[in-house]
């Protein structure tokens, strides 16, 4: 018998997405492929990563293409710009003076990622002391492909709950003890992580997992805490620069 994904579900999945125009790869699950494609990070945990469907733990194109989808095959998905990183918007450029780079000793040269109050942008271009940056996203404007794997779906709270902490805390899944019986949850976290943290993840439980009633939490005290990996990406290397000679209305595509 045929099974597919619903809104709700929680799937494992392992994917591999590529920018369409020109060809190449910016994200995968898949170590091996992260090596070849010059793009592997230590500070990412690669493997199956289990999410609930219409969360929008992912990409919201690729996370909204996931329903229906057959489970244990594996499918390509094409995503237009619009639902991926969104269509280039001419408002997100702005012009700043080079002098508020190097004031705080930055050399603005186009390609450079800087983080302006808060808001990712990437230099485009320096001419006559001023300074175009692009607040778009770095992939706006253009298609892209996923190949995703469904590995199968996930049917124990306890699997389910550890799928939501691993992801909305950035923690491996070692990082956490989950005892579920009779509609209560109890987890004990070996790093210690902020009450309101904790208060989100509470929220989300119980709306994903509606069989859980209640939900607590054992943590260390503060200061006492593990190190934690999360999925990195381009922006990481960045330089930041508090603009003050500006308006701060901008937006900038999540």
């Amino acid at each position: 018998m045929t099974t597919t994904i619903k809104k709700g579900d929680f799937a494992e999945i392992e994917y591999t997405g590529h920018i369409n125009s020109p060809e190449f790869v910016f994200d995968t699950t898949y170590p091996e492929i992260a090596r070849k494609e010059n793009i592997y990070s230590e500070k990412t945990l690669y493997g199956p990563i289990s999410i609930c469907i219409g969360e929008n733990q992912i990409l919201k194109g690729l996370d909204d293409s996931l329903e229906n989808l057959e489970v244990g095959k594996e499918h390509e998905i094409t995503l237009p710009p619009e639902k991926a990183f969104g269509k280039k918007d001419g408002k997100l450029l702005r012009l700043i003076p080079s002098n508020v780079f190097l004031k705080q000793h930055i050399r603005p040269v186009p390609g450079l990622q800087v983080n302006i109050d808060g808001a990712l942008g990437t230099i485009r271009n320096v001419t006559g002391g001023r300074t175009i940056v692009d607040f778009n996203h770095p992939f706006a404007g253009k298609a892209v492909t996923y190949k995703v794997k469904v590995n199968r779906l996930l049917t124990s709270d306890t699997e389910k709950l550890c799928a939501l902490l691993t992801l909305g805390l950035n923690l491996k899944k070692e990082a956490f003890i989950i005892e579920v019986k009779e509609g209560k949850a109890h987890v004990t976290i070996k790093s210690a992580v902020q009450k309101e943290l904790l208060d989100e993840q509470n929220s989300r439980i119980k709306k994903c997992v509606p069989t859980i009633k209640d939900v607590t939490f054992t943590v260390p005290p503060a200061g006492k805490k593990e190190e934690n990996q999360s999925h990195t990406d381009a922006t990481d290397d960045t330089e930041e620069v508090h603009d003050h000679e500006h308006n701060h209305d901008h937006k900038h595509h999540p």
